[in-house]
């Protein structure tokens, strides 16, 4: 068991790391589908590699996949428009649903485009390689760097908007900055585990610690926490029922919110109000 699933573990784990993170933002700006939308261009970005010929797993492929979801970062910095009616998750919804249309009519004229529209899915997690995961590790490792020394840019756009405004931060090019490094992560994970697991690691753990607490550290230490519990007992249910691993690890995820959900019940309904979230790291 160890030999076959501890390269799914290492690379699920690698995965929570980052995801948990920038779930965080994703929960604190209101837009929860914008890592849904951005992972199904990066899988209409891998479907058109393949249409033209190309392996979705290669260097091409991932240009192509890239290229597509640096367009929807641009899409999504403009669109906070000020309109009562049209809101951001309004354009985030649209995109999704055009980015989805796309895969579907490129992958019926692709060879194996069934099979590549399901990989797509649910991912290939089981049978990830070493060299995939270091490769994904890198590139992580430099997303989580640059995020590191612009901590307090993006920590207050996402948790305290209305300091950006007052400091006059120009918050769509900042807002760019953060889609598409947050674009980047995903082109690189929807190629290995696919948009359900993608979309789970990035929302469901931040879920749960803001079901907790509004603290930075401490909705980083929840998330992280759970979304590797979830992994752990995702793929030892799917070793022990040989199911899909992805669909699987899912389910296990969503298993962690509704026991969150209970506890959080048990301890007294809503989560803590906080009047503000804990200030952002001082100024770097």
């Amino acid at each position: 068991m160890i030999e076959l699933m501890l390269p799914a573990l290492v690379a699920a784990l690698i995965l929570v790391g980052l995801h948990a993170y920038l779930g965080i933002h994703i929960i604190a700006r209101g837009v929860i589908f914008v890592d849904l939308a951005l992972a199904q261009l990066a899988a209409a970005g891998a479907t058109v590699a393949v249409f033209f010929g190309l392996h979705a797993d290669s260097f091409g492929g991932y240009l192509f996949a890239l290229a597509a979801t640096i367009l929807g970062a641009a899409v999504f910095s403009v669109s906070r428009i000020r309109n009562r009616y049209i809101t951001q998750e309004a354009i985030i919804g649209i995109v999704f649903v055009v980015a989805s249309a796309i895969t579907i009519l490129l992958a019926a004229e692709a060879p194996r485009g069934a099979e590549h529209v399901q990989e797509l899915l649910t991912g290939t997690l089981l049978w990830v390689t070493w060299p995939q995961i270091w490769r994904a590790a890198g590139i992580y490792a430099v997303v989580a760097l640059i995020h590191w020394f612009l901590r307090r840019r993006f920590l207050v756009i996402s948790l305290q908007p209305e300091v950006a405004k007052e400091e006059k931060w120009a918050i769509r090019w900042w807002d760019f900055l953060f889609y598409v490094l947050f674009g980047v992560v995903v082109t690189v994970s929807v190629s290995i585990v696919g948009v359900l697991l993608v979309f789970s690691f990035l929302v469901i753990p931040a879920v749960i610690a803001f079901l907790f607490t509004s603290r930075p550290g401490a909705l980083l230490a929840i998330a992280w926490s759970v979304g590797s519990l979830a992994v752990v007992l995702g793929l030892y249910g799917s070793f022990q029922t040989d199911l899909p691993t992805g669909p699987m690890v899912v389910c296990a995820f969503a298993f962690a919110l509704i026991v969150a959900l209970a506890v959080r019940r048990v301890l007294g309904g809503s989560a803590p109000e906080g009047a503000k979230p804990a200030q952002p790291p001082a100024r770097t």
